[in-house]
């Protein structure tokens, strides 16, 4: 503790960058981080499931990736000091039973479960993408280009899916 009894607290001292839209920002990263976690809880749920049958190969490479985002997004909520949503712990359940409850139906069951949630994700990343866009694209240059790599990276995921029987 020091002098003069104050706590001592570490965190970083570099905020957000000026003149961002703030409010805008923190729901992007906070949002994305969950959808991030939640993907990673669905990919787990399927690995257990799946991860010792032909499609588990499949399964971790897309997870790999997931992985990637979660950690890029958690990053981010440093940098921009966002919080995370309170309904993490509600992710981590939810996300594993999902993951594990489609995976039980088969290979199928698992890249339908896929497709239909990286549809979702792909969608609300081009959503991001018009938002950051109609408020500054020069000013949430680095943030646009992470949303768009990510969510190529989901349509890649999305296309798996289908490669892989999601429609049967």
């Amino acid at each position: 503790v020091p002098a003069g009894g104050a706590s001592l607290r570490l965190c970083s001292t570099r905020g957000a960058p000026e003149g961002i839209n703030k409010p805008v920002i923190d729901r992007i990263i906070r949002v994305d981080h969950a959808g991030e976690y939640g993907a990673n809880r669905i990919y787990a749920g399927q690995m257990a499931v799946l991860g010792r049958s032909s499609v588990g190969p499949i399964i971790q490479q897309m997870w790999n990736q997931e992985k990637d985002h979660l950690k890029k997004f958690n990053e981010l909520m440093v940098a921009y000091r966002v919080r995370p949503t309170v309904l993490l712990p509600f992710w981590n359940v939810a996300g594993f039973v999902l993951g594990a409850g489609s995976a039980l139906l088969g290979k199928k069951g698992a890249m339908a479960c896929t497709v239909a949630v990286e549809e979702s994700i792909s969608d609300h990343y081009n959503n991001q993408i018009r938002t950051l866009m109609e408020e500054d694209p020069e000013k949430y240059k680095e943030l646009l280009q992470v949303i768009k790599q990510f969510r190529d990276d989901e349509l890649e995921h999305h296309d798996t899916g289908l490669e892989h029987d999601a429609e049967a």
